[in-house]
C-alpha cells in the first residue's frame, strides 16, 4: 500500500467519515488533495513519500487575508487601513481560525499526525488545528478556483469577521504591549528569538525584553516565529499590567495611611 492510501486509510477509519468533514467545509475535495491537507509534518517524516499540508497552508493563508481584506474593506468604508489591519489579525488570529476548526469543522479525528505529536495531544492543538483551516482553504483554491475558495471563507468565518466588527478594532498583542510599554516609561519591546526541535517538528521561543534593559519580561512559543512573538507579547502584557496594578495599589494604601495618620495628628492637636 503506498503512503497515499495509507493516510487515505486512516482518514477513512476515521471517528466520523471524511463525507462529514466536507459537508461541514462546505465544498468536495479529491481523496488525495483531501488528505494531504490533513496531513501534518509528523506524519509525513515518519512516512517517507506522504506529502504534509504545509504548502497548502501557505496558499490558504493568502486566500484567507484576500477574502477576509475584501469583505471588512466593503462592509466598513468609514475604517482607516490600520482600523482594518487590526480587525482583519483579530479575525484571522490562531484564536479565531482553531475555534472554527474545533466548532464549525470538527477537525481534531481526521487529522494525520505522527506517533509523538499524537500522543501529546496534536489534534486538538490550537496552532495545528489553525493551519488546518488555510490549509483546507488553499486545497479548495487548487481544485475549484477563487470563487469557490472564496465561498468557503465566507461560509467559515463571515460570523467571524460580523464578531470582530462589533467589538471594534482590537489592537493585536504586539501592538498592545508596545502601546503598554511606552506609556509606561519602558521603551520598545524587543523580541530575543530561538528555535528547537526537529525540522518537521520545529518550536519557536520569544523572549521579550524593554528598552536597553536584559530583563525577560515573558516567554511564548509558537510553530512560527509571528505565533511566539504573540504569545510572548500577551504575556509581556498582562505581566505590565500586573505590575501597574501593584503599583496603583501602592499608591492608594501610601495616600490612605497619608489620611489617616493627618487624622491622628488632627485628633492629637485638638
Amino acid at each position: 500500500m503506498t503512503q497515499n492510501n495509507t493516510a487515505a486509510s486512516a482518514v477513512s477509519e476515521g471517528e466520523v467519515t471524511a463525507n462529514a468533514l466536507l459537508e461541514a467545509l462546505g465544498t468536495t475535495l479529491e481523496p488525495d488533495l483531501l488528505v494531504e491537507a490533513l496531513t501534518h509534518r509528523s506524519f509525513s517524516h515518519e512516512n517517507p513519500g506522504a506529502k504534509n499540508y504545509e504548502r497548502l497552508e501557505f496558499l490558504g493563508d493568502a486566500v484567507l487575508e484576500l477574502v477576509s481584506t475584501e469583505t471588512l474593506y466593503k462592509a466598513h468604508p468609514d475604517m482607516n487601513e490600520g482600523q482594518l489591519a487590526k480587525m482583519r489579525a483579530k479575525a484571522v488570529s490562531e484564536e479565531s481560525l482553531s475555534k472554527i476548526a474545533r466548532e464549525k469543522l470538527h477537525a481534531g479525528p481526521y487529522i494525520l499526525l505522527g506517533h509523538g505529536e499524537s500522543d501529546q495531544g496534536g489534534a486538538d492543538k490550537s496552532s495545528i488545528l489553525c493551519d488546518i483551516v488555510e490549509s483546507l482553504i488553499g486545497a479548495t483554491f487548487i481544485q475549484h478556483g477563487i470563487d469557490e475558495a472564496r465561498r468557503v471563507v465566507h461560509h467559515l468565518v463571515d460570523e467571524t469577521l460580523a464578531e470582530v466588527a462589533t467589538e471594534g478594532p482590537a489592537l493585536d498583542w504586539k501592538t498592545s504591549l508596545t502601546v503598554k510599554a511606552h506609556g509606561m516609561g519602558f521603551g520598545e519591546p524587543r523580541y530575543q528569538m530561538s528555535v528547537s526541535g526537529p525540522e518537521y517538528a520545529q518550536v519557536f521561543t520569544a523572549n521579550v525584553m524593554l528598552g536597553e534593559s536584559d530583563e525577560i519580561i515573558s516567554t511564548g512559543t509558537g510553530t512560527s516565529k509571528r505565533k511566539a512573538q504573540l504569545a510572548a507579547a500577551e504575556e509581556g502584557w498582562k505581566a505590565l499590567d500586573n505590575r501597574k496594578s501593584e503599583a496603583q495599589n501602592v499608591r492608594k494604601h501610601r495616600k490612605h495611611h497619608h489620611k489617616h495618620g493627618n487624622n491622628s495628628n488632627d485628633n492629637d492637636n485638638q
